[in-house]
């Protein structure tokens, strides 16, 4: 019959025994206590428990010690046994030491020497409940397996089923879990990983939605919702969520997919509100924001409902840009970490130009954008690509503070090309800047 027990890893002797004391104290003759006096010592009685089928629930370790640091063994231990909860019990861990055991070996807890008893005892029993639960949770979704298997091969349904699961979590997601499929997605499954980020949304769909009925809202959003989702696809992305009317699509390949995808997210808007003017309906205007960055992929939840979910500070500047494209009257905007990554400087196959460093919301550094205008009207494109030094050279004006320079730049730029949002954008605020100039001039006459 197998054991639970518990190592103490010291190259003091005294320490040990005073360790396995206390820990006899706490938890009684309900686990067996272990020591070893090294971390070699220590990994061969590991390897000895396993292969009698033992189970280690907790090891705590010093890090000093001749033959092994305490986090070299912690991660070594992980490797053989990562189930078993580490604790760091020492005076003499550097922060680096910890910061190691932390990530390699996924420590549980650290306690300085000298140790206080309370503190300690109550480590243990938090450390073994947790892994008593941890082990209770893995067997029940063990069992589940089971019954899924049993299920796959009684229910001829079976395929329907995942097929509708696969359209609530995507199986791209899934993957980037290192699961097979999603009945082996398990709570708290998480992966870190650079990606770029797809925020759209329908400018002004409040006011749209208000003339609606419930019935046609969801007409309206489904109708929407299925000509975007193939020009997500067909450039190896995958919808994370849908929000309403906004979409949030990832993409881990490269840059360029997301950028693809944005531009064709626009043309087939351009043949949605074709069929839209046709049937007697107002076109509609969508703004895409996209930022490339390392997210935390993973599933959050509790124990009878999860989902999955990105957590990162690059989801929610996409957000924010996307917001963005409101203000200066543009369909879709990409930060820097985005355009760096585009290698645009080597091949120029987008059409694209800078506007400007913006505050945004959330950061306290400035951000710079770019405009993607690929999907503009040729008319509208074409003005902007013929207007485009004349343009920046405005625009390195108006960030060097000469607002009377800058504004004539624009002003010409609009010229040419009287659509041009941005330029108008940016006219406003010199003319605004001016104004304000010359009110300060005559307050102070």
């Amino acid at each position: 019959m197998s054991k639970q027990v518990i190592i103490c890893v010291d190259d003091e002797t005294t320490v040990l025994k005073s360790l396995k004391a206390e820990l006899k104290d706490v938890l009684g003759n309900t686990y067996r206590i272990e020591i070893a006096e090294g971390g070699e010592d220590a990994l061969e009685l590991i390897a000895e428990l396993i292969e009698d089928g033992d189970e280690i629930p907790l090891i705590i370790s010093d890090y000093v010690m001749p033959d092994m640091k305490g986090d070299e063994l912690l991660r070594r231990v992980h490797e053989i046994s990562p189930k078993t909860l580490k604790v760091m019990l020492t005076g003499q861990a550097t922060i680096e030491a910890v910061g190691n055991a932390i990530k390699h070996a996924k420590l549980y807890r650290y306690i300085g020497k000298p140790w206080e008893t309370e503190d300690l005892k109550l480590t243990v029993t938090e450390a073994v409940h947790s892994y008593s639960l941890d082990k209770q949770l893995a067997e029940q979704n063990a069992e589940l397996r089971r019954v899924n298997q049993k299920l796959e091969l009684a229910l001829e349904q079976q395929s329907k089923f995942s097929n509708a699961a696969k359209r609530f979590v995507p199986n791209e997601f899934v993957s980037l879990l290192n699961r097979e499929s999603l009945i082996d997605v398990e709570l708290g499954d998480s992966v870190e990983k650079e990606m770029s980020v797809v925020f759209s949304d329908i400018r002004d769909f409040t006011n749209l939605s208000e003339n609606m009925t419930p019935e046609d809202n969801f007409k309206f959003i489904n109708s929407y919702l299925s000509r975007m989702e193939p020009a997500i696809i067909e450039n190896n992305g995958f919808i994370d969520k849908y929000i309403g009317d906004a979409i949030m699509a990832l993409f881990g390949h490269n840059a360029s997919d997301a950028v693809d995808a944005g531009i064709s997210m626009l043309r087939r808007l351009d043949d949605f509100n074709l069929r839209r003017i046709r049937e007697g309906f107002a076109p509609i205007k969508i703004g895409i924001g996209i930022n490339t960055g390392t997210l935390m992929l993973g599933t959050v939840g509790g124990t009878t409902r999860m989902d999955s979910t990105v957590i990162s500070d690059a989801v929610n500047l996409a957000s924010r840009v996307e917001t963005l494209t409101k203000i200066y009257g543009v369909s879709m905007l990409i930060t820097q970490n985005t355009f760096v990554q585009l290698n645009v400087s080597e091949s120029p196959k987008y059409a694209i130009r800078n506007i400007g460093r913006v505050k945004v919301k959330g950061k306290s550094d400035l951000v710079t954008i770019h405009e993607v205008f690929d999907a503009d009207p040729p008319e509208i494109k074409d003005g902007k690509l013929i207007t485009m030094p004349l343009f920046l050279e405005a625009l390195y004006n108006y960030s060097a503070g000469k607002h009377q320079e800058a504004a004539q730049l624009f002003a010409e730029c609009l010229q040419k090309n009287p659509l041009d949002r941005v330029a108008e954008n940016y006219l406003e605020r010199c003319q605004e800047i001016q104004s304000r100039v010359t009110e300060t001039k005559l307050d102070f006459d």
